[in-house]
């Protein structure tokens, strides 16, 4: 009969615990923690709203400012220019952003830390360096050199993680290092000429010039991308259900399913409408899934969200913090070296601008744009689509209306530091709140 009660009160969402507390008045002010889930099955649409209300009191934003900025920027450069929203417009942005976006995966992973990797940059010009040595001047098959690069990748990340965790060194350092190192040694590899041209018709050349022009590619994509969400929901419905703890309705999922069903349709007709579903969109969006599930589904990707929270903590639990931090930066490395493979396949060559420019703000401004917090312990790798949307759209629109280069950085600077200002006054509110 006593567990009968206390399941019963665990499943309220006003349940409180009759137990002395240290600071009555910060308890009285922080905020009571409430299972959407649960909020949504028992107000149904009202549910919706009380939920908004919460998360914006208690400073809990998400993806919102971000998604409300992508509308605006369509709204403000269509209004512009006809041509921001066209099909061909679309499709140049989906396949530029991959490069930027691979990289910023990989920095995502490195914040969540709370730290930061500055050689992302270098080795993803070392990357498109050694693809073009080996497969070009050296005759090495394309696949295998475009493995050794990938694995030289994730070498080059280890290399930094083991001096940040286990020397001690602080992560700004050693990667500031790297950068230099790298990029020299990038220089190196290209030697007298400092360009080497790849085949357009090779692997690498491929990566963003290749799209499946059957319109049932895209249509496809879009239904998988549908159905695999609905059913995930449903499983973890499911299985949350017999667990007996909050899960959200099936009508729920419905209306997420269909949100989802038109946004994706919609982009498979737009795609249609041109050459067809590029290529390096659909390894992007594979990436991203993957990445996700290891994040959110995985012990390892607990273990880097419980690190970014705190590394004592983490450290009395058991974790093996040096092991999780070395892993971190040898992934950042090796998405670097992914993304610099598409950037070779962009100019179609490897040369000494490779990594170099504002490659590495943009990439690191891409996931803090798209909600990855500069703090640690917050944030998706579905972050780096939203925030290379945004950065690589800004970049598309300011270009279609002739604007010159000095204001792109300058307009892509302010959306990063009223992002940086957003995310600083939403832990402050989160705090006060009693949700940090």
């Amino acid at each position: 009969m006593t567990t009968d009660k206390s399941a019963t009160s665990l499943d309220k969402t006003d349940a409180t615990v009759d137990a002395p507390v240290g600071n009555p008045e910060a308890a009285e002010g922080a905020a009571t923690v409430v299972d959407p889930r649960l909020l949504i099955r028992e107000q149904g649409f009202a549910g919706y709203i009380t939920e908004f209300k919460r998360k914006i009191s208690g400073g809990d934003l998400g993806s919102i400012p971000v998604v409300v900025g992508l509308a605006i920027i369509a709204v403000v450069f269509q209004s512009m220019n006809s041509e921001f929203l066209s099909a061909k417009n679309i499709s140049d942005i989906a396949t530029s952003m991959v490069a930027t976006g691979m990289m910023a995966v990989g920095i995502i992973f490195v914040l969540l830390l709370g730290e930061i990797d500055l050689s992302v940059g270098s080795v993803s010009g070392v990357s498109g360096a050694l693809v073009a040595v080996l497969s070009v001047t050296q005759g090495m098959n394309e696949w295998l050199a475009i493995l050794v690069a990938i694995v030289s990748g994730a070498v080059m990340g280890a290399i930094h993680g083991f001096f940040f965790a286990r020397i001690g060194a602080p992560a700004f350092a050693v990667t500031l290092a790297g950068l230099l190192f790298w990029l020299g040694f990038m220089l190196q590899l290209l030697g007298d000429s400092g360009t080497i041209n790849l085949d357009g018709d090779g692997v690498v050349g491929k990566l963003t010039t290749y799209y499946f022009t059957d319109v049932a590619a895209a249509y496809g994509l879009a239904a998988i991308a549908v159905v695999g969400y609905f059913a995930a929901a449903f499983l973890d419905t499911r299985r949350r259900e017999a667990a007996g703890i909050p899960s959200r309705p099936i009508a729920d999922i419905a209306v997420r399913t269909g949100v989802l069903a038109v946004f994706a349709f919609a982009a498979a007709y737009m795609f249609n409408q041109y050459r067809g579903l590029p290529l390096a969109l659909v390894l992007f969006l594979i990436v991203l899934v993957g990445t996700d599930f290891v994040l959110r589904r995985t012990a390892y990707g607990r273990k880097i969200f419980a690190l970014g929270g705190s590394v004592e903590a983490s450290r009395r639990a058991g974790i093996n913090v040096t092991a999780i931090r070395i892993s971190v930066f040898s992934i950042a490395g090796t998405f670097a070296a992914i993304g610099g493979l598409f950037w070779a396949s962009k100019i179609a060559a490897a040369n000494q601008g490779s990594g170099t420019g504002d490659l590495l703000m943009n990439v690191i401004a891409a996931a803090v744009i798209g909600g990855t917090s500069l703090f640690g312990g917050r944030g998706r790798t579905w972050n780096a689509l939203l925030g290379v949307m945004v950065i690589v759209s800004i970049q598309y629109g300011l270009s279609l209306e002739g604007i010159a280069t000095p204001i792109q950085y300058m307009v892509t600077g302010a959306v990063l530091l009223a992002t940086v200002v957003i995310d600083s006054v939403t832990r402050k509110t989160q705090k006060t709140a009693g949700r940090a």
